[in-house]
């Protein structure tokens, strides 16, 4: 449209339409400007998607290099002659197959906040007693919680509470959020408590430590993959990095919102929310 209007003016074929090249430049102009503002936000959600493609693989690599250079280890130890021994090589055997346990693990959850993620994953929504699901996911976590001398409080009621929701995934969120409170708590007098709270159409979960707590600049990431507030101790902890990623992930798929506020050496509190279902 430029060229064309210069080259109405060089032949003089546009005189006295001097408003008209004005407003068709200007739209001109405008038209460039948004193009403009269009491409740089592209080129910034690549930049951005490119710097998270290149720490995603960076943390894949860092989580599974620990136990692949484990059992390496324990496997050239075994070769060297220690095979020969008894007692050596079934506890090298041993330490080899939980790494190997942890590296399925890091997998698994990569596929399954993968399903999540790209909407694969349908949730078998029903109605079910969240208070039954509750106790299921504790008991799970009973003799964890007796090695830390953490007290894990739940709600005193035994009345069921029907929520809606996906009862397989629930206890999973449930199991991850009371794992992460038991393995982050005080070493002595730690406790985890279990609230409900009714909020109209929807329950609150409520699940509250008094352990070590989470630096405030932190919060607002320790629901993205690979996330961890220390590193060396999270990785010494055991786990695959994406726990939290993965409840977020499961409380979203059930249209629901989850939080959590802390504070250092005072303690967390995560809370999510389910729809009732009478």
């Amino acid at each position: 449209m430029i060229y064309k209007n210069i080259h109405k003016l060089k032949r003089g074929e546009d005189k006295g339409s001097k408003s008209k090249r004005t407003t068709d430049l200007s739209a001109v102009s405008k038209e460039v400007g948004e193009w403009d503002s269009e491409r740089t936000q592209e080129l910034t959600e690549l930049r951005e998607r490119e710097t998270y493609r290149r720490e995603f693989i960076g943390n894949i690599s860092h989580e599974l290099k620990t136990p692949i250079f484990n059992i390496q280890g324990y496997l050239l130890t075994l070769l060297d002659g220690a095979i020969d021994d008894p007692e050596i090589n079934t506890r090298y055997l041993t330490r080899a197959s939980k790494s190997v346990e942890r590296m399925i693990s890091i997998i698994n959850d990569l596929e399954l906040i993968t399903r999540l993620e790209s909407g694969v994953m349908d949730m078998k929504m029903v109605e079910f007693d969240l208070n039954q699901v509750v106790k299921e996911a504790a008991e799970l976590l009973e003799e964890k919680a007796h090695k830390r001398s953490v007290e894990v409080r739940l709600p005193s009621t035994k009345q069921a509470l029907w929520v809606d929701g996906d009862p397989q995934r629930i206890e999973q969120v449930l199991v991850n959020l009371l794992n992460n409170a038991i393995k982050y708590n005080k070493h002595s007098k730690g406790f985890v408590e279990v609230k409900f709270y009714d909020m109209h159409q929807n329950i609150l979960v409520e699940i509250s430590d008094n352990g070590l707590g989470i630096p405030e600049k932190d919060i607002p990431r320790v629901f993205e993959r690979f996330y961890r507030v220390d590193k060396s101790r999270a990785r010494d902890m055991g786990g695959s990095g994406l726990g939290l990623a993965i409840v977020k992930h499961i409380i979203e798929a059930h249209r629901q919102t989850i939080n959590v506020r802390s504070a250092e050496d005072v303690g967390s509190t995560v809370s999510f929310t389910l729809r009732k279902a009478r």
